[in-house]
């Protein structure tokens, strides 16, 4: 007779709990939206796997990665969810990138609230996580590590099907991608409110002449 199985640690169960909210697999419906990256292919600002990179990562260190890793650390260290979700809000550049934020809230609310029982009011998704995040066995930074990990995969998703590359070379970009979260992440499990905001204006203005697209797959 095999002996009984070690009992499975808190932090682990946790870090299932995150990379299952994380995944492509949660109905978010991410797919649908490109965060400018559409615009920014077909004007062939992003036309390979070494602007790819580029453009990912000033994302990730100056626009939306930066802003969602600090409000998610924010939640994290107890500020009030219902607030920064406001503030998230507001931190949108183009009337797109609040529909995105706001339909990606209602879509997890909605998703996490049939898989718990438990009511969660819709909000920006860093937010939530870094609300639900407090009681999870987990280091704040890693937290936002993952959820940027997720963010930028999902955009690597994107080109892969549009620019095109190949799934290899999607794969490379991300990996090339891991330094720049982890520096990202370890910023703002300790910044403050005074260090939101962003320098990313081409990624901004990409997600509104999004909007002007003739032609377009995705929603944002």
């Amino acid at each position: 007779m095999r002996d009984a199985a070690p009992p499975i640690s808190p932090p682990c169960r946790d870090l299932l709990d995150l990379v299952q909210w994380l995944s492509p697999a949660f109905p978010l419906g991410g797919f649908a939206y490109s965060h400018g990256l559409e615009w920014a292919i077909a004007a062939r600002e992003v036309s390979c796997a070494a602007s790819l990179r580029r453009w990912l990562a000033a994302a990730l260190e100056h626009g939306a990665g930066r802003n969602d890793a600090i409000l998610c650390s924010l939640a994290l260290r107890g500020h009030d969810p219902l607030e920064l979700a406001e503030l998230a809000e507001a931190l949108a550049p183009t009337r797109e990138r609040l529909e995105e934020l706001r339909a990606m809230g209602v879509a997890f609310s909605r998703t996490l609230g049939a898989l718990s029982g438990r009511a969660l009011a819709p909000m920006a998704v860093p937010v939530a996580i870094g609300a639900l995040g407090r009681d999870m066995a987990l280091a704040p930074a890693s937290v936002i590590a993952l959820m940027l990990q997720a963010f930028a995969g999902n955009l690597v998703t994107i080109a892969v099907r549009f620019v095109p590359l190949g799934q290899t070379e999607g794969q490379q970009v991300l990996a090339a991608l891991h330094p720049t979260v982890l520096d990202v992440a370890a910023f703002a499990a300790t910044a403050t409110r005074d260090d939101l905001g962003g320098a990313f204006l081409r990624g901004d203005m990409a997600s509104a002449w999004h909007e002007t697209l003739e032609t377009r797959i995705f929603r944002t």
